[in-house]
């Protein structure tokens, strides 16, 4: 059984941070690009980042770009996502998701594995 689960997620005052995880089970995330997308209620899914197999490239939507900074571990056969100067409109359900390449991933279709989803609200 192949899964992804992300953690992390929770309530936080605008311009705190917070780190998502994305961790892996049943196949191996090293020979998968990475990428976190998120969904606001009433919108369309939204990519945020990618981050190709060895880590060597990055991408990331302009609405974060400065602000969030994604990483892996591939020992760990882990993801994160490090976000900071939380905006409200940062709230959403985020998602990881394991592509084929990291061209796949950054055009968002193509995805091999999702995982659940964790909320994250930015709220005073």
């Amino acid at each position: 059984q192949f899964e992804l689960v992300e953690s992390g997620g929770g309530l936080v005052q605008p311009g705190g941070s917070l780190r998502l995880s994305c961790a892996a089970s049943g196949f191996t995330l090293e020979k998968h690009a990475i990428g976190w997308f998120r969904q606001a209620p009433g919108k369309e899914r939204e990519g945020i980042s990618c981050i190709s197999s060895g880590g060597g490239s990055t991408t990331y939507a302009v609405s974060v770009k400065g602000r969030f900074t994604i990483s892996r571990d591939n020992a760990k056969n882990t993801v994160y996502l490090q976000m900071n100067s939380l905006k409200p409109e940062d709230t959403a359900v985020y998602y990881c998701a394991a592509a084929p390449t990291q061209a796949m991933c950054v055009t968002g279709y193509g995805m091999d594995y999702w995982g659940k989803g964790t909320l994250v609200t930015v709220s005073s």
